[in-house]
């Protein structure tokens, strides 16, 4: 596949803001975008907390890895995905060979702030400190988000339009790792 033609696909930490930026960087583009957290809410016809409660965390990285190889053989510009896609190596693999990756990289404190409207709409945080959980899981997937990004794009102090204005930039031919 030439590198043109595979969708950027955006990961991070939860707060990160990759369902806003994508809805955002596909209308700059001009082109579909998928919601790996959407499609797993179709598919399973249940919001992911109620995945979660039901099926439990295995049940759920199931659905979206199921999920994100529905939206691989689709035609894309931007695919969002969930902030712990990156968990399963197979996830990995099918980023970088299929896609443009770009890691949205927040502050705890700032997806924090993000997310705290929505607790219960976030599993992994019920009944935690949310800013310490998010730095918990930041620690344990940095190496991953790392493994698989071709590009990272801060995200704090921004918003989706300015961030996908970046990511614009960065992969329309700009140098890796930078914005």
């Amino acid at each position: 596949m030439h590198p043109t033609t595979r969708p950027i696909a955006l990961v991070g930490l939860m707060g990160a803001g990759k369902s806003a930026v994508a809805e955002a960087l596909g209308t700059r583009l001009g082109g579909a975008i998928a919601d790996v957290d959407a499609m797993v809410e179709a598919a399973a016809a249940a919001a992911v907390a109620e995945v979660f409660e039901l099926e439990g965390e295995a049940g759920f990285r199931r659905r979206e890895a199921d999920a994100l190889e529905r939206a691989l053989t689709q035609p894309l510009s931007v695919l969002a995905t969930g902030g712990g896609i990156v968990i399963h190596e197979r996830n990995r693999t099918l980023l970088r060979e299929r896609c443009r990756v770009v890691w949205l990289e927040v502050t705890p404190a700032e997806a924090a702030r993000r997310v705290r409207a929505h607790p219960r709409e976030r599993p992994l945080l019920a009944g935690a400190a949310v800013e310490e959980r998010l730095e918990m899981l930041l620690r344990e997937r940095t190496p991953l988000y790392e493994t698989v990004a071709e590009f990272k794009v801060p995200t704090d102090g921004r918003t989706a339009a300015e961030v996908a204005e970046a990511v614009f930039s960065l992969t329309n031919g700009a140098t890796p790792n930078g914005a």
